[in-house]
């Protein structure tokens, strides 16, 4: 075997291939989509391109992933191959980790000691946002799994802030599936200034020595006659409520061709509809609510089965009768073929699906034949994903689930310091079934599995093929997909055929330079120049307010305008509210949306209400859209809740028509504050007030008690001094008074001061 010498690459590491050497050389003239089919080695390639730009252009690596797990594995590649200048293995500060499970002050004093980073995005969005480094010294960004890099994505972000701040910048992106869509290909290609494309597909000549052979098996299994008439009275309660759409003036779809595009475009009428202030709309959407949920029961019967279907129809039917359930909910409840419905699951004994039992004897027929194996089966729920392991288990066959970090209902999800261990454990052969969600279809090294189950077809082209990237990487492998004969299941099966078979030639027709985007000459393309002589206007205005952002915010656009305005930014959890300005302004940020639903299905006045106790100055900004038409609610139940919320509570209310204007609104508001003269009043009110007044303004200062409750005090204790003197069992006995806000009132009265 030969091996790629070069000074920064551990000698006898790294096996030569032509086709990563070409794509490499390409790669380092100008910014550079790599699409390779999963176990090409995209990684080897990154690792090439780092070794020369750090050993001809100095500066540090930033390797950027969408997962832990991912993240993790490029580290440990890049530590076992990669040589510092100097020629000796780095020592750990020179390769750091940053999750967003590392500490922030962590990860900048690691930013400095390292020459290479590897990193999940939204870490290092966070970082920048906060100002805790710069990406001027990184000589190669490495995005990827970049099909991601689309809408308001971190890559996007970070790929712009990094064209505008390096001084030398070239970003090599990597994917195994850039999707179909050549809009979203260019959607890419344009959010990461691509200037170049290199790809290869399983047949092409200089590929085809490092292929192995993947021998893909379709089994059809019959839905048990349990199922089949569960989803007659499914389809039935669908025609239904699209018949009654239909009497609506509704263009509705077939109840057996309801696709995810022809409901999306029915929901595009209704909305329509209601932005015209349509009355019937209202109803429409809320009958929409019924058929969706009835479409994923659909689902669950065709695809997954009869135990699934059971624990959804259990769980709407608790909706239904729940004090808060949704209308939807509450009107499929009352159907009475939905109850009978519910009434015969309940009689169904295990599961009658057959793949589970299939799954089972192939499983069990693998590792006999072959005891090293390592087995990985990908199903979409986390329910059927914890029966295969109890079945497979129930078999005495090891198995071990693989989900992500969100915990749904009773059920919790893996932390990602879990889904490594699993990994690492899975690798080392501790144990060899791997039952896996959608979270272990991008990027999994495990070189020795050896076969690949899908419980269900997939329609997504993106998905099918990483799934079966995951076998076949070092040798050969196999792939067998379970389908339901006559469902969904079918349909998917040939949707993502077609879809992948459209993708491999779309990747050919890639090749040189991103679609719709003529040719260039010269380096890649940089954030654009201001023009000759112009003054930027930020020259003019003072270096930007102090404004701390909730981290939960960061998804949205409003916080990198922050940035890019010029705002001094922290990011950080805040207990109350979404940004806060200076020491004394506290913003609570609601879509028109957003508002609305908060009003009618959560507690908005209690999350205000939060809000005006935290700061001084609270402040609502509700952004974009109509609140009148967000939603089927009463006007004068909006008109009620903006009076109450600005006159009872005393918070100022904001609108703005997007993103952008809720950030300058931010940053007005943050100019004014850090722009007042003098020594700000701390109670900032009328100069008057009666004796009657300020007792109660005094007790209403405490967090959570307000003027109602303040009164109630004051009634019961008859002075300021005699509820301050109270204790925790005196204060509670008072109607409204908890013992958290107890407590509160204790510790603020009682606390020294310092």
């Amino acid at each position: 075997m030969k091996y790629i010498t070069h000074p920064l690459i551990c000698p006898e590491s790294l096996e030569e291939r032509r086709y990563q050497l070409n794509i490499a050389l390409h790669a380092l003239e100008g910014n550079t989509m790599v699409v390779l089919p999963t176990g090409l080695g995209k990684t080897a390639i990154a690792l090439i391109v780092a070794a020369s730009r750090v050993y001809n252009k100095g500066g540090r690596v930033l390797v950027l992933a969408p997962t832990k797990p991912l993240v993790e594995q490029h580290l440990r590649f890049f530590e076992r191959l990669l040589l510092l200048p100097d020629g000796t293995r780095g020592d750990p500060p020179s390769f750091v980790m940053f999750t967003g499970e590392t500490p922030p002050d962590e990860r900048k004093a690691g930013w400095t000691a390292s020459r290479a980073c590897f990193a999940t995005p939204q870490a290092v969005k966070n970082d920048l946002l906060a100002g805790r480094y710069t990406l001027s010294d990184v000589s190669l960004l490495v995005v990827d799994e970049c099909h991601r890099a689309v809408g308001n994505y971190a890559y996007v972000f970070i790929a712009r802030r990094y064209l505008e701040t390096a001084g030398d910048p070239l970003i090599l992106a990597m994917t195994a599936s850039p999707g179909g869509d050549s809009e979203k290909v260019q959607e890419v290609c344009v959010n990461l200034s691509i200037a170049h494309v290199e790809t290869r597909v399983e047949s092409d000549e200089d590929v085809r020595p490092y292929v192995h052979e993947r021998e893909i098996q379709f089994v059809p299994v019959d839905l048990p006659k349990e199922l089949a008439d569960a989803l007659v009275i499914l389809n039935r309660l669908v025609e239904a409520r699209l018949a009654q759409l239909e009497r609506h003036h509704f263009t509705v779809p077939r109840a057996r061709k309801l696709s995810i595009r022809a409901l999306n475009e029915l929901n595009v009428q209704i909305q329509r509809r209601i932005q015209a202030r349509d009355p019937t709309a209202y109803q429409a959407a809320s009958v929409y609510a019924e058929i969706m949920k009835l479409r994923h029961a659909i689902s669950l019967a065709e695809t997954q089965g009869s135990e699934a279907l059971r624990h959804y129809l259990e769980k709407l039917a608790q909706e239904g009768v729940a004090p808060g359930g949704s209308k939807a909910s509450q009107r499929l409840g009352a159907d009475p073929s939905f109850r009978k419905l519910i009434a015969d699951a309940s009689l169904w004994m295990g599961e009658l699906h057959q793949k589970l039992e299939l799954i089972g004897k192939l499983v069990q027929a693998q590792l006999a034949e072959h005891p090293d194996s390592r087995i990985i089966v990908f199903a979409t729920y986390r329910d059927t994903v914890q029966n295969l392991v109890n079945h497979l288990t129930s078999l005495g066959i090891q198995a071990e689930r693989f989900v992500g970090q969100a915990t749904k209902d009773a059920e919790k999800g893996l932390t990602q310091k879990k889904q490594i261990e699993a990994l690492q454990r899975f690798r080392r052969g501790e144990f060899r079934v791997l039952i896996a969600t959608s979270v272990g279809e991008e990027g999994l090294d495990v070189p020795s599995t050896d076969m690949v189950i899908f419980y269900e077809a997939v329609p997504s082209e993106i998905r099918s093929i990483q799934r079966k990237g995951r076998t076949g990487r070092s040798g050969a492998g196999k792939i067998v997909v379970f389908v339901t004969k006559g469902t969904s299941d079918e349909a998917y099966r040939y949707v993502s055929q077609t879809r992948e078979r459209a993708m491999v030639t779309g990747m050919r027709n890639l090749q040189g330079r991103p679609p719709n985007q003529p040719p260039q000459a010269g380096p890649a393309p940089q954030a654009p120049p201001k023009p000759a002589g112009q003054t930027a206007i930020d020259a003019f205005v003072p270096e930007g307010p102090e404004i701390t952002a909730d981290d939960r915010e960061t998804s949205s656009r409003v916080v990198e305008h922050l940035s890019e305005l010029g705002a001094r930014l922290q990011v950080r959890r805040l207990d109350q509210g979404d940004y806060l300005v200076g020491d004394r302004i506290l913003v609570e940020r609601k879509t028109a949306r957003d508002f609305a639903d908060t009003l009618v299905e959560r507690d908005l006045f209690g999350q205000i209400r939060d809000l005006a106790s935290g700061s001084s100055r609270p402040v609502l900004i509700i952004e974009g859209g109509d609140i009148y038409t967000a939603r089927d609610v009463n006007p004068a139940a909006i008109r009620g809740a903006l009076a109450a919320i600005a006159v009872d509570l005393g918070v100022a209310i904001f609108f703005t028509k997007d993103e952008l204007e809720t950030a300058q609104m931010i940053l007005t508001l943050g100019r004014r504050e850090e722009g007042d003269r003098g020594e700000r009043k701390v109670h900032p009110y009328k100069s008057y007030r009666s004796m009657k007044e300020q007792q109660e303004y005094i007790i209403a200062s405490f967090p959570s008690v307000g003027l109602r409750n303040a009164r109630l005090l004051l009634a019961h204790f008859g002075s300021v001094k005699a509820v301050l003197d109270a204790d925790e069992e005196a204060l509670k006995a008072v109607k409204g008074i908890g013992e958290k806000t107890a407590r509160q009132i204790l510790a603020i009265s009682r606390q020294p001061y310092r």
